[in-house]
């Protein structure tokens, strides 16, 4: 009996181990047997829409040792004879004798990575563990020693390198806030990164090998590869050198006009909503995104902290989160007299109103319900103006009674339907959501502020989305940054398709306020500085006011600038708008800190797209030429050259070959008046003319100055009747040699809004 009930025991306990926990047993062999190493993925690239790289990786390496090797490693020999110790000399110079392995290993690994030795001695001494990081993001060169050294020692099993990628932005800080960064596990945190994670990320494999009890590979069944999965790359909408005059621009503004809490601004398709460009100003360096900009540092000194304590830390990481932040998509403001074009458009729509009805503005506007007339900007009062004349010259009186006539329901109605009570869904992280008011506390005095653009707040993104519904005719589509997700082989995973969320209006409504806007912009409207020399634009300049944050002199509050323009007016494509919020030199109107550079960024643009300008007879005798490269020609040569082009010149020494020219080869000019000198032999340019004052003069007098006095014009400005001159790049009085290039900012002064 006893042999039986053993017997059955044993056959029991046989079949609990071979059979009920097979498996288990079988799971804890192989995790003796076997030592698993993650492989990480290459994350994808990020490029512009022409391929250009705006994210790619740079590799660096991760340093991990082996406690268990080393410990074995010191372990006296099966054979008695002892563990082997070490003699050698340091990069220091240095002589070690008779160091046993772990010691020689803390200690070059301290003078190489910069690591505290005793921390490399405690990872050492952990016994069991086979994977110790001992540090990461290890460059190059110095994975290179670290190489020869583990060559050198035989140190194969005991120290090892992970090749690691980390994230490069070639650019530095080309549209740092719209592409945003990785962390330092190399996930994305900010922007694009962020919002196409998964995407770019790829999927981690993972290397499975045997190995005995001395960590000797064995062959094992167990071992395995499964591959990594490399990310994709984004293809985006940008345009780096759309974006990069964009930033030009604004550093411009940035500069010439300040801003209390920065600048911003968007180049969009109108028709598909892809963004050509986003940025805003002051930018950071994506390479290295924890040192604040001199706009932040000069905030932090300010703030008079102790540095180091608390309060100081903690106010340093705000200005960096406020660094970070795009402002084009997370930051609210209100939109002020750029919203007039969408209360005209709903107007037409509605037919109740025509571009010749006639309204009366006295300066203000009593609506009932609220306590004091509503100014104008203008507070003398336009007088009795058509409509498209109050539109042009941003008359908030005449915009109120066009909204009385559209009536409180139907213009909430239209308010919605152009996207104002919801967010665009660009894809980009952390959009913030838009403050209005609910239909039910809709009164008569809202709907005479929303009127003219005040008292609700929206994002950049949403009112340059709502007036891309105007330019296209009609369609509210949805901004986006990313055109194609393309695979590591290049085929095509995902293609984004133009997505109408709805139509708005109709295409004779909007054509009606195109109309307007251009015919303001081109004669003597408020946006007349978005002008362009040879292209139709229809613009709109606006001004907001900040009623709770005042000025340091508390005589006023502060004020958001902006203007938004879209061309060609005829059949438009593309569409800017650029936000100062809080500049605080000079005239601090919308036309004056943003209708200028509006100016600028589509002056670029549209020829970059392809848009051949149509100039009339007084624009070609304006139009601005690029000095030719001469030195070097031969004298008839040269003399030719000139003579064709029909330019004024000046040959200047003895000799045949021209040595020198004024302008430089590549500058820009005004033709009219260009003059050209070529010198030969030894002679040179000498300091001889002195600058003239052009400031406040008209561009035909400024031009005609500087030809007077044998010098070259180059405008940037509008160029159009009435503006005049407010800047010029060498100060009045300045001696210079004759044929010098005065660059001279032009611009109008007498708008307000």
């Amino acid at each position: 009996m006893l042999f039986v009930f053993v017997a059955a025991f044993l056959a029991a306990s046989l079949v609990k181990l071979q059979i009920v926990d097979a498996n288990q047993y079988r799971e804890r062999v192989r995790d003796q047997l076997t030592v698993e190493t993650k492989v990480n993925p290459v994350r994808g690239l990020i490029t512009d829409t022409n391929g250009t790289v705006l994210a790619t990786n740079v590799s660096t390496y991760t340093v991990i040792i082996s406690p268990q090797d080393i410990i074995d490693a010191m372990e006296p020999a099966q054979d008695g004879d002892a563990a082997p110790v070490f003699d050698y000399i340091d990069d220091r110079g240095a002589a070690h004798t008779g160091e046993k392995m772990n010691e020689m290993i803390a200690t070059k690994l301290s003078q190489l990575l910069g690591v505290e030795k005793n921390f490399v001695l405690e990872k050492a001494a952990l016994k069991g563990r086979r994977y110790e990081v001992i540090t990461k993001g290890v460059e190059e060169d110095v994975a290179d020693n670290l190489r020869a050294f583990i060559s050198e020692h035989k140190l194969t099993n005991q120290i090892y390198l992970r090749a690691t990628p980390k994230r490069y932005y070639p650019f530095n800080d080309l549209a740092a806030h719209v592409i945003g960064f990785t962390d330092a596990d190399g996930v994305g945190i900010y922007g694009l990164e962020k919002y196409y994670n998964e995407q770019l990320e790829g999927t981690a494999g993972r290397y499975i090998t045997a190995q005995d009890a001395r960590s000797k590979d064995m062959p094992f069944n167990y071992e395995s590869y499964v591959e990594a999965k490399d990310g994709y790359t984004l293809e985006t909408t940008l345009d780096v050198n759309i974006q990069l005059e964009l930033e030009n621009q604004l550093r411009a503004t940035y500069l010439d006009n300040g801003s209390g809490e920065r600048v911003c601004g968007i180049v969009m398709n109108v028709n598909t909503g892809a963004i050509l460009a986003m940025a805003t100003y002051p930018t950071f360096d994506l390479n290295d995104p924890r040192t604040l900009d001199e706009q932040s540092l000069e905030m932090l000194a300010a703030s008079e902290l102790e540095e180091g304590s608390d309060e100081y830390n903690e106010k340093k990481m705000e200005l960096m989160y406020r660094m970070w932040s795009n402002k084009a998509v997370t930051t609210l403001y209100e939109p002020g007299s750029t919203f007039k074009p969408i209360t005209s458009t709903m107007a037409f729509e509605e037919n109740v109103l025509n571009e010749t009805d006639s309204f009366f503005c006295a300066g203000s506007y009593k609506v009932d319900g609220y306590p004091s007339p509503i100014s104008c900007h203008y507070t003398a009062g336009h007088g009795i103006v058509t409509f498209a004349e109050g539109l042009q010259q941003s008359c908030n009186p005449t915009l109120i009674q066009v909204a009385q006539r559209i009536g409180v329901d139907r213009f909430y109605e239209y308010f919605r339907s152009f996207g104002y009570t919801e967010k665009t869904g660009i894809d980009l992280p952390a959009e913030a959501s838009p403050i209005y008011s609910r239909l039910k506390d809709f009164s008569g005095v809202s709907l005479a502020v929303y009127s003219f653009g005040q008292t609700f707040k929206v994002t950049p993104i949403e009112q340059i989305d709502a007036l891309a519904a105007v330019a296209n005719g009609g369609s509210l589509v949805t901004p986006h940054l990313v055109s194609r997700i393309l695979d590591r082989d290049g085929s095509v995973v995902y293609q984004y398709e133009t997505n109408v969320r709805r139509n708005v209006a109709s295409e004779d409504s909007c054509a009606r306020v195109t109309k307007i806007l251009e015919e303001g912009v081109s004669g003597n409207g408020g946006a007349k500085n978005c002008y362009v020399l040879g292209y139709k634009v229809a613009g709109k300049t606006g001004t907001s006011e900040k009623l709770d944050k005042y000025a340091e002199d508390g005589t006023r509050p502060y004020r958001v600038g902006s203007a938004m323009g879209y061309a060609p007016a005829d059949d438009p494509e593309v569409i800017a708008l650029i936000v100062n919020d809080e500049p605080t030199k000079g005239i601090v109107y919308g036309s004056q800190v943003a209708a200028p550079y509006i100016s600028g960024l589509l002056k670029f643009t549209l020829p970059y797209l392809n848009y051949e300008p149509e100039y009339t007879d007084t624009d070609l005798g304006s139009l601005e030429m690029t000095v030719g490269n001469y030195v070097g020609e031969e004298r008839e040569t040269a003399q030719g050259r000139l003579n064709s082009i029909e330019v004024r010149y000046e040959l200047v020494g003895e000799g045949d070959e021209v040595t020198a020219q004024i302008p430089e080869p590549g500058t820009k000019i005004l033709r009219s008046g260009a003059r050209i000198i070529l010198y030969f032999g030894d002679e040179s340019a000498t300091e001889s003319v002195a600058v003239p004052n052009l400031v406040g003069t008209t561009m035909a007098a400024a031009s005609q100055l500087l030809e007077n006095r044998g010098l070259n014009a180059s405008f940037n400005g509008t160029q159009s009747a009435g503006a005049i001159v407010t800047a010029q790049s060498i100060e009045p009085d300045t001696l210079v040699a004759p044929g010098t290039v005065i660059e001279v900012t032009i611009k109008h002064t007498d708008g307000t809004d």
